[in-house]
């Protein structure tokens, strides 16, 4: 597949294209984590993002990057999590509307941020066909523009903005450690630090109920998610292809963590660093401590992706 993939003056770009929408997110560590994990670990908070996830920096890019007459008519996705609360808060702040698409079973927290933001919801039943063929029709009676979830450049391109910060601030890393859902993140990720930094090895996380990122990077093709099952629920989605192609020539290898470990590291997060993370966003930290002879003695960086969770359902 031959992909003209973001250089690294359109990821400079961008970052200073979102600057409006997004913080920089700050570095923190822990010195009882370190000592835990054997390794200097350097904690990118996106979970201090706006919206809440790291989210907000690709769908910013993706809304900055339209059209005067694409803007007229808005955007929409389809949804469930922090992409939906990212573009609805990206298309209020450029002063246009926003359709979100989402299942019926969507998180409350996260259909009430898509409302706070100025975002219509429209709700569907809770499969992927549902949720498309709801999105096409609203596409078709609206004229707005489907700004997709992350096999998107623009929206790889919005997130890869979050690893130029982290070495821009931490330019000594040895390896970096991200999630991977859909990969946008990921992908983005890894093409920042092959541009700014071959050295450092780029390792994803995933977990082990929702493995169709590991399972694709062993076989060499895509293989679909089915029937996944985590307590990571943002991480359910498959890998886009787009992101599967960065991953397939910039990742060195991809790591599991079964629900009890990211349980385990998210308690750890809590109590130590006293700061709120969503599930999805333990799952790097859980595969660091699953494999501590990996990166004992090294300087790892690992980007906390968001902190959007239900207080009243936490698994601890």
């Amino acid at each position: 597949m031959q992909t003209t993939f973001p250089s690294l003056s359109d990821i400079q770009a961008a970052h200073d294209r979102i600057q409006p929408f997004i913080h920089r997110t700050p570095i923190l560590s822990s010195s009882a984590i370190n000592e835990i994990a054997g390794c200097e670990i350097f904690f990118k908070c996106e979970n201090f993002q706006k919206v809440g996830a790291f989210k907000a920096r690709g769908a910013a890019n993706a809304v900055m990057k339209l059209s005067k007459s694409q803007k007229a008519k808005g955007v929409a996705t389809h949804s469930s999590g922090n992409h939906a609360a990212a573009l609805a808060r990206a298309a209020r702040v450029a002063g246009i509307p926003a359709y979100i698409v989402m299942p019926s079973n969507a998180p409350e927290i996260k259909k009430k941020a898509v409302k706070g933001y100025g975002g219509e919801i429209i709700e569907c039943e809770p499969n992927l066909k549902a949720r498309e063929t709801t999105l096409e029709s609203v596409v078709e009676k609206t004229g707005a523009t489907f700004i997709p979830p992350y096999d998107f450049m623009d929206v790889i391109e919005g997130q890869a903005t979050c690893a130029l910060e982290l070495i821009e601030d931490q330019a000594d890393l040895d390896i970096i450690l991200a999630p991977v859902g859909g990969g946008g993140l990921l992908g983005g990720t890894a093409l920042t630090t092959h541009y700014l930094n071959s050295n450092i090895e780029v390792i994803a996380a995933e977990p082990q109920g929702a493995d169709d990122a590991f399972q694709s990077f062993h076989a060499g093709k895509i293989i679909p998610q089915t029937g996944p099952n985590t307590i990571a629920d943002g991480l359910l989605t498959s890998l886009g292809v787009l992101n599967y192609e960065l991953i397939k020539e910039y990742i060195s290898d991809i790591l599991l963590a079964t629900d009890p470990q990211i349980i385990e590291a998210m308690r750890l997060i809590y109590e130590r660093m006293k700061i709120v993370i969503e599930p999805s966003c333990a799952v790097p930290l859980a595969a660091l401590l699953a494999n501590q002879d990996r990166f004992r003695g090294k300087k790892v960086g690992i980007i906390l992706s968001g902190g959007n969770v239900d207080l009243g359902k936490l698994p601890f």
